[in-house]
């Protein structure tokens, strides 16, 4: 029997959300273990989760005794586990493309924009709302644009962001769109993201990873 695997997640986590992507698109089945991280201060700084995850940041992703941490690491684990299908193309420079897009989401948009940045400008310098929304506006906005750049001049593009096969990229771009939405950012200059995004939701891996269809995402008001 195969290990199981687990997934500790935040329903609208955007980095949680990109590791769902990469599962179901692997056709990989997982059980979801939900860490709020808002509720009681956050789950993710209690003493059982962090000593999951020192870092108190999910997705974290068990595989039998084995615990994966950053969903970037993590869905290459998955990729060179479970190779088919692919999220990292064969040739050298499509995977250089592929992780450069990925790693502009995960390593400059995002980290800006993270809950604990946010809850940091609001408890430590008191930063009143609209300015930390002007924040996220203003760095996604810049990430973006870069990315749409990249895209437009990238004559290799296809139905997704490298080719016509999803791929890490397409994983770390749809839940940063999802997120930006969250935060009233103006989308409309961006029709390319908006076009990949599209032909991604279309997708039965990524449909079923939205946020609104987590076990653990509160019923609507």
């Amino acid at each position: 029997m195969a290990e199981q695997l687990r997934l500790y997640s935040y329903w609208r986590s955007s980095a949680a959300y990109r590791v769902r992507i990469g599962l179901n698109l692997k056709g990989l089945a997982y059980e979801t273990v939900p860490v709020h991280l808002v509720r009681d201060g956050g789950e993710q700084h209690g003493a059982a989760f962090r000593a999951a995850n020192p870092q108190g940041l999910v997705p974290v992703l068990q595989h039998g005794d084995r615990v994966l941490r950053q969903s970037l690491a993590i869905l290459e684990y998955l990729d060179e586990t479970w190779p088919e299908p692919a999220l990292l193309p064969a040739a050298a420079y499509d995977r250089q493309r592929t992780r450069a897009l990925a790693q502009n989401v995960a390593c400059d948009i995002h980290p800006l924009n993270n809950l604990r940045v946010l809850q940091y400008f609001e408890r430590t310098w008191h930063v009143p709302q609209p300015e930390r929304d002007e924040w996220v506006k203003h760095w996604v906005g810049e990430g973006f644009t870069a990315i749409e750049a990249m895209l437009c001049g990238d004559a290799g593009r296809g139905r997704y962001c490298v080719g016509d096969t999803p791929t890490l990229a397409d994983c770390c771009l749809v839940p940063q769109l999802y997120n930006a939405r969250r935060f009233g950012v103006a989308l409309e200059t961006f029709p390319t993201l908006l076009r990949i995004e599209q032909a991604c939701l279309a997708l039965p891996a990524f449909d079923a990873a939205r946020p609104e269809r987590q076990p653990d995402c509160p019923p609507p008001q």
